[in-house]
């Protein structure tokens, strides 16, 4: 069966309470085990490795995961901000959320997670075997990592606009990106909406366009990048291993893919914080920060020859 049957119309979503996957097979929930020599056996085996990353992963960079204290900018979750209808009703509150998201990734660097799969991924490479990473951060730290084989689910990134007239595409990490956003985006409760004029919003820079720019980003509610999931679909169908590092597995269509490659009988590791809510359906479950418990993980394994 396909892994997403509507791909050209799979939007971004959160499900908050789902704790079943979705489509597929029934997968009996058991209780995973933690123990790391058992998963390097299954990682020395492995030829087609996948390892899918969520906002855990950039937060081991200095990233907020805009989950726990974090949860919100100002009032509001992520999801009020990032949506289409946010953009067309209040443009200058999305452009402040977003400028201090750009802020905050800016002088980000890669952490040893980010590190450890890019080493990962190169030197398995000489072996004949692969390891892609399937992402859902929006920074663009895997490849300044070094990692080649990245598929972002959420195409784009924080440092890329979108004309909402021409449609050009631009990598911009200008800071401030506009004059009129610069100190504002301040993420405190109490901080007013700067209600900054439209017309002082980022604009486009193309010959006679001067357009209203967006976060070249995929706001909940929008179609994802069909070719790029038909690509995920792939990958989640030849693994023979797959680890689920630093995502909640609450925003879909990412939280079933994991669960999907279970369902076929394939080792699963999720190295999170805490459990998830499909922590049950997985093979292995390392907790802690996945600074520490990854790149253990990953390292080269006593029957590979180095």
């Amino acid at each position: 069966t396909m892994l997403l049957k509507s791909r050209a119309v799979f939007s971004l979503g959160l499900r908050m309470c789902s704790t079943h996957v979705t489509t597929g097979p029934v997968i009996e929930p058991g209780s995973p085990s933690s123990d790391m020599s058992e998963f390097r056996k299954a990682f020395a085996k492995a030829k087609n490795i996948a390892i899918i990353t969520g906002a855990g992963v950039s937060a081991e960079s200095g990233v907020p995961t805009f989950r726990g204290e974090h949860e919100k900018w100002r009032k509001w979750h992520s999801q009020d901000l990032a949506s289409p209808e946010a953009f067309s009703r209040n443009p200058s509150r999305v452009w402040e959320f977003y400028h201090y998201r750009r802020e905050l990734v800016l002088d980000k660097k890669p952490s040893a997670v980010h590190l450890a799969i890019a080493e990962c991924e190169a030197r398995l490479k000489k072996q004949g075997r692969s390891v892609v990473v399937i992402t859902q951060c929006q920074d663009d730290l895997h490849r300044q990592a070094g990692s080649k084989h990245v598929l972002k689910i959420h195409a784009g990134s924080l440092l890329e606009t979108r004309c909402m007239s021409c449609g050009q595409v631009t990598v911009n990490k200008q800071s401030p990106i506009c004059a009129a956003l610069k100190s504002k985006g301040a993420p405190g409760a109490n901080v007013p909406d700067a209600e900054i004029p439209v017309d002082k919003l980022p604009r486009c820079e193309e010959r006679d366009c001067h357009g209203l720019l967006r976060p070249n980003v995929v706001f909940f509610g929008e179609t994802l990048d069909s070719h790029i999931l038909t690509n995920v679909e792939k990958e989640m169908e030849i693994c023979d291993l797959c680890l689920v590092v630093g995502t909640s597995s609450i925003v879909y269509p990412a939280a079933m893919f994991g669960p999907r490659v279970a369902a076929r009988g394939v080792p699963v590791a999720e190295f999170n914080m805490n459990t998830t809510p499909k922590t049950e359906y997985f093979m292995y479950h390392f907790q802690g920060p996945c600074g520490t418990t990854l790149p253990l993980a990953l390292a080269p394994h006593e029957s590979e020859e180095l």
